[in-house]
Protein backbone atom coordinates (compact mmCIF):
# COMPACT_ATOMS: atom_id res chain seq x y z
CA UNK A 1 0.00 0.00 0.00
CA UNK A 2 1.53 3.13 -0.99
CA UNK A 3 0.85 6.06 1.30
CA UNK A 4 0.11 9.22 0.45
CA UNK A 5 1.96 12.50 0.84
CA UNK A 6 0.53 13.93 3.61
CA UNK A 7 0.43 10.41 4.95
CA UNK A 8 4.33 9.89 5.15
CA UNK A 9 4.89 13.29 6.57
CA UNK A 10 2.61 12.24 9.44
CA UNK A 11 5.11 9.11 10.13
CA UNK A 12 8.24 10.83 9.22
CA UNK A 13 7.35 13.50 11.62
CA UNK A 14 6.05 11.13 14.51
CA UNK A 15 9.38 9.08 13.56
CA UNK A 16 11.68 12.01 14.26
CA UNK A 17 9.93 12.74 17.70
CA UNK A 18 10.98 8.97 18.58
CA UNK A 19 14.55 9.97 17.75
CA UNK A 20 14.65 12.74 19.53
CA UNK A 21 13.12 10.95 22.85
CA UNK A 22 15.59 7.86 21.94
CA UNK A 23 18.18 10.50 22.07
CA UNK A 24 17.54 12.56 25.01
CA UNK A 25 16.87 9.33 27.02
CA UNK A 26 20.26 7.93 26.33
CA UNK A 27 21.90 11.01 27.22
CA UNK A 28 20.44 10.88 30.64
CA UNK A 29 20.68 7.41 30.58
CA UNK A 30 24.19 7.34 30.15
CA UNK A 31 25.74 10.24 32.03
CA UNK A 32 24.04 7.91 35.43
CA UNK A 33 25.23 4.72 34.70
CA UNK A 34 28.67 5.79 33.42
CA UNK A 35 29.19 7.79 36.59
CA UNK A 36 27.01 5.48 38.76
CA UNK A 37 29.38 2.41 37.46
CA UNK A 38 32.73 4.40 38.20
CA UNK A 39 31.75 4.99 41.83
CA UNK A 40 30.61 1.56 42.41
CA UNK A 41 33.74 0.14 40.42
CA UNK A 42 30.83 -2.18 37.82
CA UNK A 43 32.22 -2.78 34.30
CA UNK A 44 28.84 -4.16 33.31
CA UNK A 45 27.26 -0.82 34.21
CA UNK A 46 29.92 1.61 32.53
CA UNK A 47 29.98 -0.64 29.86
CA UNK A 48 26.27 -0.27 29.57
CA UNK A 49 26.32 3.49 29.48
CA UNK A 50 28.73 3.70 26.56
CA UNK A 51 26.04 1.95 24.95
CA UNK A 52 23.55 4.31 25.94
CA UNK A 53 25.58 6.86 23.92
CA UNK A 54 26.30 4.91 20.61
CA UNK A 55 22.23 4.86 20.44
CA UNK A 56 22.64 8.64 20.68
CA UNK A 57 25.22 8.25 17.87
CA UNK A 58 22.41 6.03 15.81
CA UNK A 59 19.69 7.92 16.77
CA UNK A 60 21.10 11.57 15.56
CA UNK A 61 22.17 9.00 12.45
CA UNK A 62 18.67 8.57 11.69
CA UNK A 63 17.18 12.04 12.68
CA UNK A 64 19.69 13.08 9.27
CA UNK A 65 18.62 10.34 7.60
CA UNK A 66 15.22 10.97 7.30
CA UNK A 67 15.11 14.27 6.36
CA UNK A 68 17.30 13.03 3.48
CA UNK A 69 14.91 10.75 1.19
CA UNK A 70 16.21 9.56 -2.75
CA UNK A 71 19.25 8.16 -3.87
CA UNK A 72 21.63 10.31 -1.93
CA UNK A 73 20.08 9.20 1.40
CA UNK A 74 21.48 5.69 0.30
CA UNK A 75 24.84 6.53 0.42
CA UNK A 76 24.43 8.22 3.72
CA UNK A 77 22.78 5.16 5.42
CA UNK A 78 25.52 3.15 4.16
CA UNK A 79 28.27 5.10 5.75
CA UNK A 80 26.05 5.71 9.19
CA UNK A 81 25.85 1.87 9.61
CA UNK A 82 29.54 0.82 9.02
CA UNK A 83 30.31 3.70 11.45
CA UNK A 84 27.79 2.30 13.76
CA UNK A 85 29.12 -0.76 13.36
CA UNK A 86 32.50 0.16 14.43
CA UNK A 87 31.68 1.65 17.58
CA UNK A 88 29.87 -1.40 18.22
CA UNK A 89 32.69 -3.92 17.35
CA UNK A 90 35.31 -1.40 19.95
CA UNK A 91 32.73 -1.53 22.79
CA UNK A 92 31.94 -5.58 22.33
CA UNK A 93 36.00 -5.74 22.76
CA UNK A 94 36.46 -2.72 25.63
CA UNK A 95 33.74 -4.92 27.47
CA UNK A 96 35.33 -8.42 27.00
CA UNK A 97 39.06 -7.23 28.11
CA UNK A 98 37.47 -5.42 31.18
CA UNK A 99 35.25 -8.28 32.12
CA UNK A 100 38.23 -10.47 32.04
CA UNK A 101 40.68 -8.16 33.44
CA UNK A 102 37.90 -8.17 36.48
CA UNK A 103 37.98 -12.20 36.53
CA UNK A 104 41.62 -12.37 36.94
CA UNK A 105 41.89 -9.14 39.08
CA UNK A 106 39.07 -10.49 41.46
CA UNK A 107 37.76 -6.69 41.77
CA UNK A 108 34.74 -6.79 43.28
CA UNK A 109 32.37 -3.96 42.38
CA UNK A 110 30.66 -1.81 45.42
CA UNK A 111 26.49 -2.59 45.71
CA UNK A 112 24.60 0.35 42.84
CA UNK A 113 21.40 1.05 43.79
CA UNK A 114 21.29 3.50 41.15
CA UNK A 115 22.15 1.07 38.88
CA UNK A 116 19.46 -1.46 39.89
CA UNK A 117 17.04 1.25 39.11
CA UNK A 118 18.23 2.46 36.24
CA UNK A 119 17.87 -1.06 34.72
CA UNK A 120 14.42 -1.59 35.89
CA UNK A 121 13.57 1.90 34.12
CA UNK A 122 15.27 1.14 30.88
CA UNK A 123 13.45 -2.17 31.18
CA UNK A 124 10.36 -0.50 31.25
CA UNK A 125 10.91 2.40 28.63
CA UNK A 126 12.99 0.91 25.90
CA UNK A 127 10.67 -2.25 24.55
CA UNK A 128 7.99 0.38 23.63
CA UNK A 129 10.26 2.47 22.21
CA UNK A 130 12.17 0.25 20.10
CA UNK A 131 8.34 -1.64 18.93
CA UNK A 132 7.24 2.09 18.14
CA UNK A 133 10.07 2.67 16.17
CA UNK A 134 9.96 -0.63 14.29
CA UNK A 135 6.37 0.14 13.89
CA UNK A 136 6.94 3.64 11.52
CA UNK A 137 9.91 2.02 10.07
CA UNK A 138 8.53 -0.64 8.36
CA UNK A 139 5.65 1.99 7.24
CA UNK A 140 8.05 4.33 5.70
CA UNK A 141 10.26 1.48 4.36
CA UNK A 142 12.89 2.66 5.78
CA UNK A 143 15.66 -0.25 6.68
CA UNK A 144 17.90 2.46 8.79
CA UNK A 145 14.99 2.96 11.17
CA UNK A 146 14.33 -0.76 11.62
CA UNK A 147 17.79 -0.99 11.81
CA UNK A 148 17.76 1.63 14.84
CA UNK A 149 14.74 0.33 16.02
CA UNK A 150 16.14 -3.20 16.58
CA UNK A 151 19.09 -1.24 18.51
CA UNK A 152 16.68 -0.30 21.37
CA UNK A 153 15.18 -3.41 21.81
CA UNK A 154 18.57 -5.09 22.03
CA UNK A 155 19.12 -2.22 25.33
CA UNK A 156 16.22 -4.14 26.44
CA UNK A 157 18.62 -7.20 26.69
CA UNK A 158 21.21 -4.91 28.08
CA UNK A 159 18.78 -4.20 30.74
CA UNK A 160 17.93 -7.14 31.57
CA UNK A 161 21.35 -8.40 32.38
CA UNK A 162 22.42 -5.39 34.00
CA UNK A 163 19.80 -5.49 36.58
CA UNK A 164 20.89 -9.44 37.21
CA UNK A 165 24.39 -9.14 37.62
CA UNK A 166 23.95 -5.76 39.86
CA UNK A 167 21.31 -7.54 42.14
CA UNK A 168 23.08 -11.16 42.36
CA UNK A 169 26.24 -8.69 43.43
CA UNK A 170 24.07 -6.43 46.21
CA UNK A 171 21.67 -9.37 47.53
CA UNK A 172 24.30 -12.23 47.24
CA UNK A 173 27.72 -10.75 47.07
CA UNK A 174 28.33 -12.34 43.71
CA UNK A 175 31.08 -10.07 42.31
CA UNK A 176 31.27 -12.54 39.71
CA UNK A 177 27.91 -11.64 38.60
CA UNK A 178 28.67 -8.15 37.69
CA UNK A 179 31.54 -9.24 34.90
CA UNK A 180 29.92 -12.31 33.79
CA UNK A 181 26.64 -9.91 32.63
CA UNK A 182 28.89 -7.96 31.10
CA UNK A 183 30.14 -11.15 29.09
CA UNK A 184 26.65 -11.60 27.80
CA UNK A 185 26.26 -8.06 26.31
CA UNK A 186 29.50 -8.78 23.95
CA UNK A 187 27.95 -11.32 21.37
CA UNK A 188 25.09 -8.64 20.98
CA UNK A 189 27.31 -5.80 20.50
CA UNK A 190 29.52 -7.89 18.42
CA UNK A 191 26.43 -9.17 16.16
CA UNK A 192 25.34 -5.73 15.51
CA UNK A 193 28.87 -4.34 14.89
CA UNK A 194 29.48 -6.99 11.90
CA UNK A 195 26.17 -6.53 10.77
CA UNK A 196 26.84 -2.68 10.69
CA UNK A 197 29.97 -2.99 8.64
CA UNK A 198 29.18 -5.46 6.53
CA UNK A 199 25.75 -3.55 5.48
CA UNK A 200 27.97 -1.26 3.18
CA UNK A 201 28.85 -4.34 1.21
CA UNK A 202 25.60 -5.83 1.17
CA UNK A 203 23.04 -2.55 0.41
Amino acid sequence: MTLSEAARRRLLYRARALLYLTAAWNVIEGLVAVGSGIVAGSIALVGFGLDSFIEVFAACALLWRLRHEGEAAEGAERRALTFIGITFLLLAAYVLAQAIFTFVGRQEPAESLVGIVLSLVSLAVMPGLGLAKRSYGLRLGSRALVAESLETLICSYLSLTLFIGLFLNAALGWWWADPAAALLMVPWLAREGFEGVRGEEES
